[in-house]
């Protein structure tokens, strides 16, 4: 049958179906909980599917767990962190659209190391400042986490890190935190469908039937991330939260 043989194009077997399984999992649990498990999936999807092909066949599971997590945290979120960010994300939308003409895609992966690494520069150098001396009330810093999230999400979807530094140097508590991140990446990911089907033609009939297969494990996991938010005392959560985080990085760096 057609479609068979369309689906088969983008799975190769068991392996790329587990592997799109567990990142769909991945993906609820961090809607609804602990932020940046799905970076630690997406090399290997990269590895797997390709770069691009990739972004195309996680937008949608991302979606998906987008609307779980917003309704369950849906009078939760920060909106004026939102706020600062969301219009340099879309500026860095079409910068990441500029720089897909003009550089090899096998370059997307250091451009977002690259930017990774400058978040988590950013974050040690705070530290070792001290509240005093910290940049985040700065007017650069929102804006410069909004254009890199924006960016980065749009190349690879590895905003994920890059939100879950800015936050967690807010010290907003556990709900707020999760409630901030599921609205703004409702925003963000949603912002990104047209630009991802009609320019990038990443996602196609064939790739929404693929992810439609995920629905079940995007709810196991959604569920798994509430009951481990619930779980963990803020302190807990926070440092959970920035282990994750720094795996996810490394992940991307060294795969």
């Amino acid at each position: 049958m057609p479609f068979i043989s369309d689906i088969t194009s983008y799975m190769h077997g068991p392996f790329s179906w587990a592997l799109l399984f567990i990142a769909a999992l991945f993906v609820g649990m961090s809607k609804t909980g602990i932020q940046g498990l799905t970076m630690i999936a997406i090399p290997f999807l990269a590895i797997e599917f390709g770069a691009k092909p990739s972004t195309g066949l996680m937008l949608p599971i991302l979606c998906m767990a987008d609307i779980i997590g917003v309704a369950y945290y849906r009078r939760q979120a920060e909106w004026k962190y939102i706020w600062q960010l969301l219009p340099m994300a879309l500026f860095g939308f079409f910068i990441a659209l500029i720089v897909d003409q003009l550089i090899p895609k096998d370059s997307f992966k250091h451009l977002m190391g690259f930017c990774l690494l400058l978040v988590l520069a950013v974050m040690i150098i705070n530290q070792v400042r001290g509240k005093q001396k910290s940049s985040i009330n700065s007017w650069w810093y929102g804006p410069l986490f909004g254009l890199l999230g924006g960016f980065c999400t749009m190349i690879g979807n590895a905003a994920g890190p890059i939100l879950a530094i800015y936050l967690l140097s807010m010290k907003m508590p556990k709900l707020a935190f999760v409630g901030t991140n599921a609205w703004f990446f409702l925003c963000v990911n949603y912002l990104k469908l047209p630009l991802q089907i009609f320019v990038w033609h990443n996602i196609n009939s064939t790739t929404l039937l693929i992810d439609i297969c995920t629905i079940p494990t995007i709810l196991l996991g959604g569920w798994i991330g509430i009951r481990l938010v619930k779980f963990l005392p803020e302190r807990t959560f926070r440092i959970f939260t920035i282990i994750v985080t720094c795996i996810s990085v490394l992940a991307l760096l060294f795969s």
